[in-house]
């Protein structure tokens, strides 16, 4: 398939966690906030979990600035990474099937599973894990955010924070409860702990090889699935001894692969799909270009 042209987009998911794809270099208007929360608004856009602009990298094959429906940007995802790595291959933009993305949380490292010219799976190498404070980050004085008591609500949970590229805070649970997630997760990720605010994710271990988890995303509220998110929670689960090093991890939007080496560098597997492709139509560009 050919690239985009001008104010084309491609939209795809992973397990139902969604993106619009942008090629920086053709777009007629700044990628403003505004812009972002009109183009992902299911209303009065397209609709998405966030879109992925591709852009020039310095350092890296390709950049991605990766922005959150309320018009935020976001340092990585896991998914978004994913959703990208297929675009690129798809549409010509990268000449083999293994290359470097470089992104506000890092450079990471894309492979993809190719058969008879289709994308199977994209493992992404996705940085290290780290529970340091100031690192993820978390307020107080340094140390490793693990097994730490957290009032929000009037409830007191036991959180494990990290990050891998951006912050997560995990409570590990007995059993899912979406409305609880719903009720906690937008208090959790506002709560004062957090200077930059942060991702939430409730899991519970079913086994040493597999957790099943719910979302709160930073920025974009409930969500079916995250890359980053079950990078955070293998990793904490492995941190508090409750798991194997390769997990996995499965949310409502489906099921994703984690894998946890010694020195905490991580590895995400999983599929994506294109839902389709077209264009921004002179009248949703005027709307904030007038």
């Amino acid at each position: 398939m050919a690239r985009l042209t001008t104010n084309e987009f491609v939209k795809s998911h992973a397990l139902g966690n969604d993106y619009i794809v942008l090629d920086g270099s053709q777009l007629s208007f700044p990628l403003t906030p505004e812009a972002v929360r009109t183009i992902c608004d299911s209303h009065f856009g397209i609709g998405s979990d966030g879109i992925l602009l591709l852009v020039p990298a310095a350092s890296a094959d390709f950049g991605v600035r990766i922005f959150n429906p309320d018009g935020g940007e976001a340092e990585k995802s896991g998914n978004g990474i994913r959703i990208l790595a297929k675009f690129l291959w798809d549409h010509g933009y990268a000449p083999r099937p293994d290359f470097t993305i470089s992104t506000l949380g890092g450079r990471v490292r894309a492979r993809l599973d190719v058969e008879e010219g289709r994308v199977r799976t994209i493992t992404a190498d996705m940085g290290r894990a780290t529970f340091v404070s100031e690192e993820i980050p978390v307020a107080g004085p340094r140390r490793e955010v693990v097994g730490e008591p957290l009032v929000v609500d009037g409830e007191r949970l036991t959180v494990t924070c990290v990050s891998v590229g951006n912050p997560h805070c995990v409570i590990l649970a007995d059993t899912l409860d979406e409305a609880r997630v719903r009720r906690l997760g937008p208090k959790i990720e506002h709560h004062p702990s957090f200077p930059k605010r942060i991702n939430v994710q409730f899991a519970t271990v079913l086994a040493r090889d597999r957790v099943a988890i719910m979302i709160w995303e930073r920025g974009a509220g409930w969500t079916l699935a995250s890359g980053t998110s079950s990078c955070g929670v293998v990793s904490a689960c492995v941190k508090n001894g409750l798991t194997d090093r390769r997990v996995t991890v499965q949310s409502p939007g489906g099921e994703l692969t984690v894998a946890v080496a010694e020195n905490w560098d991580l590895t995400l597997t999983g599929p994506v799909s294109e839902i389709g492709r077209g264009a921004l139509s002179a009248d949703l560009v005027e709307e904030w270009t007038r």
